[in-house]
């Protein structure tokens, strides 16, 4: 029989029952923080904080806390509405400056919880289920020699009209997936590298350099198998998740912090802090391209800055 990380490392959210993980939690005295990125998620964010909030705040997660990076709209009162603790990202830690991003969202988390373990959920969930949460603690929670773990699950793409079952994660699989095969092939099993969705521990975290932007999930991934090994890696088939589709254009800045974080990890550190990415709206010889400025930044290991 194949005893590959993919057999040993792969496992269905079946597998844990709330009770159990319960006690595990209480026997190791561990705790928990739910953190969650969000801007301009007004429309998703309260179903997400509430669901997770009615069936394990005060047991299997102590505190949800929202992480609002300069919303427009109500995302921030929604949130705290519902059962979150809301924290504006300029008001943590103004001393060591702020900018916009989901990597800045989740390395400033670590200055406002105090769980042992984090866990990490995007705000514009739009068809899951609070099984996310117990399935992402039960490696952790069962086996002390597994320090990250990443959701599995399917990604449909729905356009308003029709769905493809299959149709999601278009990053993942032209972007992520080939810089993995390429540079990175002990890590071309992970189901879903890009997931959203993934708990790591807190004494594990604090020592990765956390890319700004959309890079931070990726980075996480190689970096603590690079440190730790391949088996303190472990994903959990969570089923099925839907979230709110950004245009290709969006995600061709993603794309850019992709390709940035794998170079810094596989090439050395010497990318600029940012580019400028082009692109042209309409598609026409003699329109001006759109310039977005990508920013390439990362932060440093929490565990190295001043309290």
């Amino acid at each position: 029989m194949a005893d590959t990380w993919f057999d040993r490392r792969t496992f269905h959210r079946s597998r844990w029952g709330t009770p159990d993980l319960l006690a595990a939690k209480s026997a190791a005295g561990t705790t928990v923080s739910l953190v969650i990125p969000a801007r301009n998620e007004a429309s998703t964010i309260g179903e997400v904080v509430a669901g997770v909030y009615k069936q394990f705040h005060s047991s299997l997660v102590d505190e949800i806390v929202v992480i609002d990076g300069r919303s427009s709209d109500a995302t921030a009162k929604i949130a705290s509405e519902a059962g979150a603790t809301v924290h504006a990202i300029d008001d943590i830690r103004p001393d060591l400056g702020s900018r916009l991003g989901k990597g800045e969202a989740l390395w400033k988390s670590q200055f406002v919880t105090s769980g042992d373990i984090l866990v990490f959920m995007d705000a514009d969930l739009t068809d899951w289920h609070t099984g996310f949460v117990p399935g992402l603690l039960g490696p952790l929670l069962s086996d002390r020699s597994i320090s990250l773990v990443k959701a599995a699950y399917e990604r449909p793409f729905n356009d308003g009209a029709t769905e493809v079952r299959h149709g999601g994660g278009r990053v993942t699989e032209l972007v992520a997936r080939p810089l993995l095969a390429l540079h990175l092939p002990h890590l071309a099993d992970v189901i879903q590298p890009l997931a959203g969705e993934w708990a790591i521990r807190r004494e594990v975290f604090q020592r990765l350099s956390v890319p700004r932007g959309y890079g931070v999930d990726l980075a996480a991934v190689i970096d603590v198998t690079a440190e730790l090994g391949l088996d303190a890696l472990a994903q959990v088939d969570l089923g099925r998740r839907a979230h709110s589709h950004q245009s290709v254009h969006q995600l061709a800045a993603m794309s850019v912090q992709l390709l940035a974080a794998v170079a810094n990890r596989v090439g050395g550190r010497g990318l600029p802090p940012a580019v400028d990415l082009h692109q042209f709206l309409p598609a026409s010889v003699d329109s001006a391209p759109t310039v977005t400025e990508v920013d390439l930044t990362e932060r440093p290991p929490a565990v190295g800055v001043d309290k």
